[in-house]
């Protein structure tokens, strides 16, 4: 039984993150700056948007599965603009965790990652202060290294 999430989920590869902040702090901001950025040999994939504001989890056998519900897919909020229709991703993996806090929170080293447990399943999170201009490679840097099986700063 999918479960609704408050929160915006992007997807790199088959493998989502979710972005979950307040109302306002940025969640669809960053998602927005995220799907803008071109593969480069350092994030080799597009990202796509799953959801923007809330998402819907769904637990199969050892995986945590997110998806739009149909009503906002391929939509997110724009501010200024309004609702903007992107070329969404259906579904993805949750592989990583995305806490929207100020630029003070943000640990320079996180060691161990923090994880969090969502549907039986522990997740990594990642706090990003949303509108540092690194902020949507940071993510997408991160979610790619969850792609290639490594924890971020693992080699």
């Amino acid at each position: 039984m999918p479960e609704r999430f408050h929160a915006t989920a992007i997807a790199l590869a088959g493998k989502a993150a979710l972005i979950r902040g307040a109302s306002g702090s940025g969640k669809s901001d960053l998602a927005l700056r995220c799907l803008a950025i071109a593969p480069t040999p350092l994030i080799p994939h597009q990202a796509r948007l799953i959801s923007d504001d809330y998402v819907e989890l769904e637990r199969r056998g050892r995986v945590l599965i997110a998806v739009a519900p149909p009503a906002i897919r391929g939509r997110v909020e724009v501010r200024g603009l309004g609702i903007v229709t992107v070329e969404p991703s259906a579904e993805a993996e949750v592989a990583l965790l995305v806490d929207l806090v100020p630029g003070a929170e943000v640990s320079r080293y996180p060691d161990p990652m923090p994880h969090e447990t969502v549907q039986g399943m522990a997740l990594p999170i990642l706090r990003l202060s949303p509108f540092e201009a690194s902020a949507p490679v940071k993510l997408l840097l991160a979610l790619a290294e969850r792609i290639a099986g490594s924890p971020p700063g693992q080699d």
